[in-house]
């Protein structure tokens, strides 16, 4: 159990440094945005996220 734990608490923690290191090696310093509004992408699809679409097909019901 204890052998678990100690596993567990070093996978944690090497994610959260190779995280630290993107963020100090990274231009600006951020990471992008995940939102599917952001994502020029998706929206070339014509993919929206889900409360953009429940939006609209409320407004067509109405």
């Amino acid at each position: 159990m204890i052998a678990t734990l100690m596993l567990s608490i070093g996978l944690l923690a090497a994610g959260m440094l190779l995280m630290l290191v993107k963020l100090l090696l990274k231009k600006n310093g951020r990471f992008s945005s995940q939102h599917v509004h952001d994502n020029p992408a998706l929206r070339k699809m014509g993919i929206h996220c889900v409360i953009d679409q429940d939006r609209e097909e409320r407004r067509k019901k109405n």
